[in-house]
């Protein structure tokens, strides 16, 4: 009899983990960055809405597409200004084929700079009333 319990609560939690990961996945595929950037054909406002991609960025991609077009994203990283380190943060948003999709600018909130400006500051040690000051001199 409790074998057979512990069987049944078994399943029922193995369905339920099975029902959260299926219902996790699909939320997962509508959230992430399905809007795409074609750097064969967007212009240079549209390479704007690329994270970290400022117009002086985008220009040089349009110069670059005109000598030869893109065959694959990670050519994105002979443009002067794009390292393996940003193209890694743009790649989701690339693509050389197909239309440009992204109609906004992508902001991304894992900059280290985000992170310092919303900590606390920390907070300054206070001195006793009584405490007599030390510096040159005394």
């Amino acid at each position: 009899m409790l074998a057979s319990r512990i069987r049944v609560s078994t399943i029922a939690a193995l369905v339920t983990l099975g029902a959260a990961a299926l219902a996790f996945g699909e939320g997962a595929d509508a959230s992430g960055p399905s809007k795409k950037v074609n750097i064969n054909t967007a212009s240079a406002v549209e390479l704007a809405y690329l994270p970290r991609i400022g117009a002086r960025v985008a220009e040089r991609i349009v110069e670059r597409r005109k000598e030869k077009p893109f065959a694959r994203p990670e050519e994105l990283m002979e443009v002067k200004g794009i390292g393996e380190k940003l193209f890694l943060s743009l790649k989701p948003y690339l693509s050389v084929t197909g239309p440009t999709t992204l109609d906004s600018k992508i902001r991304l909130s894992s900059s280290p700079s985000a992170g310092r400006a919303s900590s606390p500051a920390p907070a300054a040690k206070e001195k006793p009333a009584n405490a007599v000051p030390v510096g040159k001199g005394r």
